[in-house]
């Protein structure tokens, strides 16, 4: 839309520009003399060659004012410096009395280019004028860049509602084909997480508080050839400076070894968990048999096993226990514990 806007102000300024100078052109030459609507046409007609270039060319990311801004100032400049050099060539061509015409489109032309150019690049561009540079303008310090895991497990959804977080979200379109594909598997289960994914990146993106961006990396495309999918995620959060968040435990410790800063949602998770300490009472209902001979399984509502000593005779029933011990680690947390009123077996 951006772009929209950009190129109607360009093709209004052309007009009002070339049409001003046809009504004062003192001495036209031969084949327009009397015909100043040609000339008008033919020369606001050459002006919007660059507007078709530039829509045929692939569009690239629009944000920032400031980039239109420092765009004209380069247009004019560089203009300013092709005009000084057109004039000995004009007169070596023996056009020298078209230099005024010449001169006008050249300088609309040159403008629009670097405006445009400055617009869709932004994000590669450095601009070296005392320490100023064209940074991405994103929400919090650093961006954060989802992968599948986090898409599909759900809860990056639920920190975000809750508004603790304000930097931007990236979704690289590589991560988004994998969920996509998850989506169009033929195993149930990997349809339906797959559709999760979906529809947790909808939700995000429908969140006013939120700015979630899917990112395109086709021009970087040969920079990712043959890399899978975490070592993408890796390249791009370098590339980015950004933030990896995952529920993967291998990706976290593969980004991690090459300098890439990850947020494992278990560690986030488990940090909000409640704290239960050995010597805690902690009443669950035991559902399974455990894998060590008389242990039962219980689950917390977040999710946390609860392995009981001596828990299996009570299978089905909701027990109260107490706290031996916790382990914890970015997978997951685990809560050892054993019947309340049940003697320790030696």
């Amino acid at each position: 839309m951006f772009l929209i806007v950009l190129r109607a102000a360009y093709f209004l300024i052309c007009a009002s520009a070339i049409a001003a100078f046809v009504n004062t052109w003192s001495d036209p030459y031969e084949v327009f003399k009397d015909r100043q609507f040609s000339a008008f046409l033919v020369m606001l007609t050459v002006s919007q060659v660059v507007t078709l270039i530039d829509i045929f060319t692939p569009r690239k990311r629009i944000e920032v004012i400031s980039a239109i801004y420092f765009g004209l100032l380069i247009g004019v400049l560089l203009s300013y410096m092709l005009m000084q050099t057109t004039t000995p060539l004009l007169e070596a061509l023996k056009l020298l009395k078209y230099e005024g015409p010449i001169k006008l489109v050249l300088t609309l032309m040159v403008t629009f280019l670097s405006t445009s150019l400055l617009i869709q690049t932004r994000d590669d561009f450095r601009f070296v004028i005392p320490y100023v540079e064209f940074a991405r303008e994103l929400k919090g310090v650093r961006p954060l860049i989802l992968d599948s895991s986090a898409l599909i497990d759900g809860r990056i959804a639920d920190v975000v509602e809750t508004k603790i977080l304000d930097s931007k979200m990236i979704v690289p379109d590589f991560v988004l084909k994998e969920v996509q594909d998850i989506a169009d598997s033929q195993d149930k289960n990997r349809r339906m997480r797959g559709r999760r994914g979906l529809e947790v990146l909808a939700k995000l993106q429908q969140m006013p508080h939120a700015e979630v961006t899917v990112y395109d990396t086709k021009k970087k495309e040969v920079e990712y050839r043959g890399l899978t999918v975490d070592q993408r995620l890796v390249e791009l959060g370098k590339n980015l400076n950004g933030r990896v968040v995952t529920s993967d435990f291998n990706l976290n410790r593969v980004a991690v070894v090459q300098g890439v800063e990850v947020i494992n949602l278990n560690d986030v998770a488990s940090s909000l968990r409640p704290r239960y300490l050995p010597g805690d009472n902690l009443k669950v209902r035991v559902i399974r048999e455990g894998e060590a001979q008389g242990q039962g399984v219980g689950y917390l509502d977040d999710g946390t096993m609860v392995v009981c000593e001596q828990g299996r005779d009570m299978i089905g029933k909701e027990i109260e226990t107490t706290v031996t011990s916790v382990l914890q680690s970015s997978t997951g947390r685990m809560i050892f514990a054993r019947p309340n009123g049940v003697p320790v077996r030696v």
